[in-house]
């Protein structure tokens, strides 16, 4: 029997069409401090005895936030807004803020294999809890978040849609703000239509902005992390570019624009785990979040997501893009990554970091130094040209030499001592 309310046949053949939106809210006292209406479809895979099925379910009206996890925040703890519903199922929003930009830092959901209404025939019981950081949800205080498209996040082996999204965390008053940030989803590229002017007798004439002048070479700068315990976890040294597809609202349409990270301009936050590590990298109304993962197995690392969040003067709409499936800068335990050469990390089809003289170690820091360098195989191979080619130039010249000595024994041989 399907629990009422929690997911039906029809709904998971239609997708998101049928869900209705879910008012979810946060309160201290007569405040409010997290408000949130939206909808969540989630399809989880999970193992039964003889093969794998797949989950499909939503976030149904009956959800409830939890008053024993949901919390405002204070005294060195995150605001958090958990919804409960079913038999064991939650869904967790948990915020932060740099006091201009408000953002989800980790988005969790725990469901129950034990539940046989959403997973029948499960060969396993009890509680999962999943959890993924720098979702790229994020707006300036005192703005509503909007994105009324559908966008999919993975958390652990699941993944959320979200779907017609209004949210504010870190609230003045008790209503949304009625300035809205849009997610990307929900910019428009398209140009509004042309009217036509009444006639005149004289051609009016536009001059086209100027081409922006290339960026150059970013500088390098220097980074950390430093844990609870005041040790430096994280280091870098990196010159960074971003290179960004945006709706420009001076131009009136999609620009490609690249901007160098300034060091001198920006702070460097995060947060070291045993398996993860975050560097988050402010500089005024741009926010750049690297996420690096740890596999125990093999001793190996790699940069795994990458998010940006901006909100430049010529934007029509605040800038959002996030990849939590990258597979960049690997390493191993202990070692850190190093690549001189410039590289392109592509994250989504609008947006691309470029980085310069890059050495990065997210784990295994001691004394606050970088260990060994594993180089990266660009460097390798820009080593590798000119030693092919001095050992080109060394064989041709030993074989000039040995054909001068043959032709000089040849030219002797014609002569006899009197």
């Amino acid at each position: 029997k399907v629990r009422k309310g929690l997911y039906s046949p029809l709904l998971v053949a239609c997708g998101m069409c049928c869900i209705q939106a879910v008012s979810l809210e946060v309160k201290e006292g007569n405040s409010t401090c997290i408000k949130a209406n939206l909808s969540a479809y989630f399809s989880i895979t999970y193992n039964t005895s003889s093969s794998t099925r797949t989950a499909q379910f939503i976030l149904p009206d009956s959800a409830t936030v939890d008053p024993d996890s949901s919390t405002c925040g204070g005294n060195g703890s995150s605001p958090w807004l958990v919804a409960v519903f079913g038999a064991g199922h939650a869904l967790g929003l948990g915020f932060s803020t740099n006091g201009s930009f408000y953002s989800v830092a980790n988005l969790t959901l725990q469901y129950n294999l034990s539940d046989a209404s959403v997973f029948p025939d499960a060969n396993s019981s009890g509680v999962v809890t999943v959890v993924s950081s720098s979702v790229g949800i994020w707006a300036a205080v005192n703005t509503t978040y909007r994105c009324l498209s559908s966008v999919l996040f993975e958390v652990g082996g699941a993944t959320v849609t979200f779907s017609d999204m209004r949210l504010e965390a870190y609230m003045p008053g008790n209503d949304l703000s009625p300035r809205e940030s849009f997610c990307a989803a929900d910019q428009t590229t398209t140009a509004p239509p042309t009217t036509t002017a009444a006639p005149t007798t004289t051609a009016a004439t536009t001059t086209a902005p100027p081409a922006p002048t290339p960026p150059g070479t970013p500088v390098r700068g220097t980074y950390s992390v430093v844990n609870g315990n005041d040790t430096t976890c994280l280091l870098a040294q990196m010159g960074l570019q971003l290179n960004v597809s945006y709706f420009s609202r001076s131009q009136n349409k999609t620009v490609q624009s690249l901007v160098n990270l300034t060091p001198n301009l920006t702070n460097s936050t995060g947060s070291c785990e045993k398996g993860s590590a975050t560097l988050i990298l402010t500089q005024q109304t741009t926010i750049l979040i690297f996420t690096f993962s740890l596999n125990s197995t093999s001793s190996k690392y790699h940069l795994s997501g990458l998010s940006l969040q901006a909100n430049w003067s010529d934007m029509a709409a605040a800038f959002s893009a996030s990849n939590a499936s990258l597979s960049y800068l690997r390493s191993t335990f202990g070692h850190s990554y190093m690549c001189n050469a410039e590289q392109i990390l592509a994250v989504t089809p609008v947006f691309s970091l470029n980085t310069f003289s890059l050495q990065i170690q997210p784990f295994g820091v001691t004394t606050n130094q970088f260990a060994a360098a594993e180089e990266c195989q660009m460097d390798q191979d820009q080593m590798l040209i000119p030693i092919i080619v001095g050992a080109s130039l060394a064989g041709l010249v030993l074989i000039v030499l040995i054909a001068y000595l043959i032709g000089r024994k040849k030219s002797h041989a014609g002569y006899q001592t009197i």
